[in-house]
């Protein structure tokens, strides 16, 4: 363990050299880089330090043990080296978990696309009963949403809302929320008391920055058009909504929540890129996944991850068979839970694929 800690120390010093450099200063997308593994690294190499104090002391005591005569320093050095050995299986086991490798994406702000599915009414319903327990989550956690695209159910919720959320760390806390959320519950409609099983799609996507995504802007078709439904006087009086669609891949993205055009375009421009990047970003996902036989983010937003079953007011996670029965508090935006046993799984499949399990 030493000798690894010793190479991310290294390349500490190397980063830390780099980051000074004129040439790096004046580029911004290695500044970026080298900034965000500096504070990544920063980190071990602290804990790197106090491990390593430890270990020596440990050395020093074994020592005195070793080769003082005198009755007093022999005792003074046992008391030491136990308190030390004591220590040092904790902070192993903190290296452990430092030495899991992150995902880039992890600190970027995301696009979340919420769509209603099967069970028509209920389902957007539905859709809506998510958006607000997300919105509620990223207000808790400090963080902004800001809506790109609404379509608006008949009797409700939403057949298809799209966000966007910034902060810290957003990604690497929602990107487990992807996939086929499921609802049981009955529904307004329903005279006999039936049970109606619904579903939506969450897709939580990492927000590509200009340097994650080669777009030549000539293969973009731009539209624009009148915005419908809520938005003020704006609306059906200019043409401020936006429609870009990509050529080479038929991606249309259409932003009409903001107020001038401008705006729009610059959101759906971001969402396109972000759309772009996913494209690359789930084969990312699904090889991983197949070389560790992962459970929890395989990239597929096609699969059945939780049930939300009214009745016994219960939420499951199917990835992790994860029960909570306190489906109002979930819903009302307490996800927490949930996230950090999501989180816990997945960095136990990497300790397990990096072989740092042991």
């Amino acid at each position: 363990m030493l000798e690894k800690l010793e190479s991310i120390y290294q390349r500490f010093l190397q980063v830390e050299t780099q980051l000074s450099d004129p040439a790096v200063l004046s580029d911004v997308k290695k500044f970026n880089q080298l900034n965000r593994e500096y504070g990544d690294l920063k980190d071990i190499v602290e804990v790197y330090h106090e491990y390593k104090a430890v270990v020596t002391g440990m050395d020093e005591a074994k020592d005195i043990l070793s080769n003082e005569s005198d009755p007093e320093l022999k005792e003074m050095a046992k008391m030491e080296l136990d308190e030390l050995s004591d220590k040092r299986p904790e902070m192993e086991e903190r290296i452990k978990w430092l030495l899991i490798p992150k995902d880039p994406n992890d600190n970027k702000n995301v696009i979340v696309e919420i769509r209603s599915g099967t069970g028509g009414d209920e389902a957007s319903l539905f859709a809506g009963d998510l958006y607000r327990m997300y919105e509620r989550y990223c207000q808790n956690k400090g963080w902004k949403t800001e809506v790109v695209e609404v379509m608006e159910g008949t009797v409700g919720g939403y057949n298809k809302v799209v966000f966007e959320v910034k902060g810290n760390g957003v990604y690497g806390t929602l990107k487990f929320e992807s996939g086929v959320h499921r609802v049981q519950r009955v529904p307004e409609t329903e005279s006999q008391g039936r049970v109606h099983t619904s579903a939506a799609t969450v897709a939580v996507l990492p927000e590509a920055d200009e340097v994650d995504v080669d777009l030549n802007m000539g293969d973009v078709r731009r539209d624009t058009f009148r915005a419908s439904g809520a938005g003020g006087q704006h609306v059906n009086k200019t043409e401020s909504a936006i429609r870009l669609t990509h050529i080479p891949t038929g991606i249309v993205v259409e932003c009409q929540d903001g107020r001038s055009q401008h705006q729009n375009y610059d959101k759906a421009l971001t969402v396109l890129r972000t759309r772009l990047y996913e494209k690359k970003l789930e084969e990312h996902n699904k090889k991983i996944a197949a070389e560790r036989k992962s459970l929890v983010s395989t990239g597929d937003r096609s699969a059945k991850i939780r049930t939300y079953n009214f009745p016994q007011s219960r939420v499951t996670d199917h990835r992790i068979n994860l029960t909570l029965y306190n489906l109002s508090e979930v819903l009302g935006g307490n996800i927490q839970e949930v996230i950090d046993q999501l989180q816990l799984a997945e960095n136990t499949e990497k300790l397990k694929a990096g072989g740092l399990d042991t």
